[in-house]
């Protein structure tokens, strides 16, 4: 009997956020809208998210001893996430500098703080908290190392769910692990190197990743919805769901912890991706990143 749906271990961020008309080039400087400060980080991003649909969740992150740390934790418990895996302390929460415009896109950049103090030793002592949950789901905003001996550590019988942002090669040991490995186009592009040239399109990218050797691999497509892939099941494409979108800030976020859950819940791959693509649909109609996210009964209304 597991204790947790969704164990998440990754970053916790105090996202910093500027509307602008434009997103600025090299050497330019253009006006945006007054600063608004939201709690944010992949990580607690998608325990919010699952958390919000009902899912049993956990996170395990570190955050600084500061008012953005504690933002961060009283976000987290106000959504009903057990933060007992949150360390406090060694350096700084991290900030995340976001400019989104009036499409909805966004840029991002992260000074990872406290993040980047997550460390091997943090998982050995959080192995009770590892091996009590059935989903363990992990993003690279936190030391690679680190997620390397989170995927180690797993309960034999959970699932491992990987998305790699920010991108960057990943070792065998950790693509082995992933089930799924979920990537958009960029994140597609850098694990797949030279294979991305040769590839004639999004299903291409899937097989390829397939071979590099995650049990399954997800692709998201933003408008275009999303595709998955395994060596049972072979490559299959999921709709997307048409609305406006507002901000896409979390949205990726949103996706992933909704796929997580619904995957530890018995869905299948393209089942928990549907699901997921609606959850996300939900999220870009909303401005911020975890304020965004939906209730389960908000998802259960877009049909």
């Amino acid at each position: 009997m597991y204790d947790y749906d969704l164990l998440v271990v990754g970053s916790a961020n105090a996202d910093l956020v500027i509307g602008v008309e434009r997103r600025p080039g090299a050497g330019e400087t253009v006006l945006g809208s007054d600063l608004a400060v939201h709690p944010g980080g992949k990580g607690a991003n998608q325990a919010v998210a699952a958390a919000r649909l009902g899912a049993r969740t956990a996170l395990l992150a570190r955050v600084g001893d500061d008012a953005h740390g504690r933002l961060l934790l009283d976000a987290q418990r106000a959504a009903g996430v057990d933060t007992g895996g949150v360390l406090v302390g060694g350096a700084p929460t991290g900030v995340a500098l976001i400019t989104v415009d009036p499409s909805g896109d966004n840029s991002i950049v992260v000074s990872p703080g406290a993040n980047g103090r997550l460390t091997r030793e943090d998982v050995r002592n959080a192995e009770g908290l590892l091996r009590s949950s059935r989903v363990v789901s992990a993003q690279l905003e936190i030391p690679l190392e680190t997620v390397v001996a989170v995927a180690a550590s797993l309960a034999p019988d959970s699932r491992f769910v990987l998305n790699p942002s920010p991108p960057r090669p990943l070792p065998a040991v950790l693509l082995a692990a992933c089930d799924p490995l979920i990537v958009n186009e960029h994140e597609a592009r850098v694990l797949l190197g030279e294979a991305y040239d040769a590839a004639s399109g999004p299903e291409d990218w899937a097989r390829f990743l397939l071979a590099k050797g995650p049990r399954s691999v997800v692709v998201t497509l933003g408008a275009e919805g999303a595709l998955v892939a395994s060596a049972e099941g072979g490559v299959e494409r999921v709709a997307s769901v048409a609305v406006d979108a507002v901000d896409t800030t979390g949205a990726g976020d949103s996706f992933t912890a909704a796929l997580a859950w619904k995957l530890g819940a018995g869905a299948s791959l393209a089942q928990a991706a549907a699901y997921a693509a609606r959850v996300g649909a939900v999220a870009v109609t909303r401005r911020g990143a975890q304020e965004s996210f939906p209730t389960a009964e908000e998802v259960d209304a877009l049909c």
